[in-house]
């Protein structure tokens, strides 16, 4: 997750969230290196959502019928997991 996600640790306790630096604490070499693979598995995800967005299905109001909703986004994910082989 990124830093909009601060108050998740609360719900949580497994989820992992950047190091912030402050005005009077930079961050260390270890912060940057965890905080940059962090980023590394959140740009993968980033990118399937950003694929499925495509189809229309999560970027905007299903005005469908919400008993189908769930098979035609296991469709679409199926699509997507097709299409990577």
């Amino acid at each position: 997750m990124d830093s909009g996600y601060q108050g998740i640790q609360r719900f949580h306790a497994k989820s992992n969230l950047p190091k912030k630096k402050s005005k009077h604490h930079p961050l260390s070499a270890q912060d940057k290196k965890e905080n940059r693979e962090l980023a590394r598995q959140r740009v993968l995800n980033e990118h399937v959502f950003a694929s499925l967005k495509r189809f229309r299905i999560i970027a905007e109001r299903y005005r469908n019928r919400r008993k189908r909703f769930g098979l035609r986004f296991n469709l679409i994910a199926g699509l997507y997991n097709f299409e990577l082989d």
